[in-house]
């Protein structure tokens, strides 16, 4: 079965008109499918809408939740109760094109795990597309995964993709990185874009932003979750050797006769040795922390997480 994901905030007058492109474009594929629509949080007629939809349907699932919690949270509902081995997410907002589904599917069979829409052609004002390229670009630099568009909300995952994935703050931008850290194999494919129906835009600069952290906050755990002191071990190992440096040449300058006691060379290099130390420390505690929740996983399981196929 093929489950589509659809989060849904104040978009009473579309969601009924995207079901019927749902249908239109993948009835003909002859597959079981079904539309699980999230409310998150509308305070229009959205949920009166999916409740209609639902009653005069069979392949209608609606999960409604109790405030605006935000896209991250509806996808994680959704994924939940999404009971389909594959799974598509689209925004209600009918700027994307459930005809493309079909291809995204074709390319998903093709050995990826993920395949990620992106708008090559962008029905956006300007400042957004603009906005969007460059927080692309930083995204590509900082995670290594090279997609023109991270943020396209038409994606076609194999399930396993998305079960057990963190998802909370803006953390959904980052889907394909975070199943890139996982070992999975993603794609991406140029979709039809088309400009806004219905609806008003709640995307701005606060979010980029606030993507902006959430992006560094992937990062961080991606390569470091389970090293950590190979990054605050290193940064403590220079600062301290910085320290040590300074303190070296204050020690010179003593045995010449100068007096150091009253420069602040002196006081910057007792500072770097003692924060080098502290970070370093905190690197061992973290590598303590890492270590202790692998023995409480089990090695069985944690090696279980990097299998992709056994043959026996």
């Amino acid at each position: 079965m093929l489950s589509v994901v659809v989060p849904v905030h104040n978009e009473e007058r579309s969601v009924a008109l995207l079901y019927d492109e749902l249908r239109s474009a993948l009835e003909p594929t002859g597959e079981a499918w079904e539309a699980v629509f999230v409310d998150d949080g509308s305070t229009d007629g959205s949920f009166g809408a999916l409740t209609r939809l639902h009653a005069a349907t069979t392949n209608v699932r609606v999960v409604r939740l109790r405030r605006n919690f935000g896209k991250a949270a509806a996808l994680a509902s959704g994924f939940a109760h999404a009971r389909g081995e594959t799974i598509v997410t689209i925004d209600a907002d009918l700027q994307d094109d459930p005809a493309e589904i079909p291809r995204l599917l074709v390319k998903l069979e093709e050995g990826y795990d993920l395949v990620s829409g992106w708008k090559a052609r962008r029905q956006d004002p300007f400042r957004r597309r603009l906005l969007s390229r460059i927080f692309n670009r930083v995204v590509a630099t900082v995670s290594g995964v090279r997609l023109h568009d991270m943020n396209c909300g038409l994606k076609a995952y194999h399930a396993d993709v998305v079960r057990g994935l963190p998802l909370y703050g803006e953390l959904h931008r980052f889907l394909p990185v975070l199943a890139h850290q996982r070992g999975f194999r993603i794609a991406e494919l140029p979709v039809n874009h088309r400009p806004r129906g219905y609806g008003r835009s709640r995307y701005g600069i606060e979010r980029y932003l606030r993507g902006f952290f959430d992006l560094l906050t992937v990062s961080f755990l991606g390569r470091y979750r389970y090293r950590p002191l190979h990054l605050l071990g290193g940064l403590g190992l220079v600062l301290s050797v910085v320290g040590m440096g300074t303190l070296v040449y204050l020690t010179v300058v003593k045995a010449q006769g100068h007096a150091i006691g009253g420069r602040p060379l002196l006081v910057l290099g007792v500072l770097l040795v003692v924060v080098g130390i502290q970070v370093f420390s905190l690197g061992l505690l973290g590598e303590l922390i890492a270590g202790q929740h692998a023995e409480r996983v089990g090695e069985r399981e944690a090696a279980e997480l990097h299998v992709e196929e056994v043959l026996s």
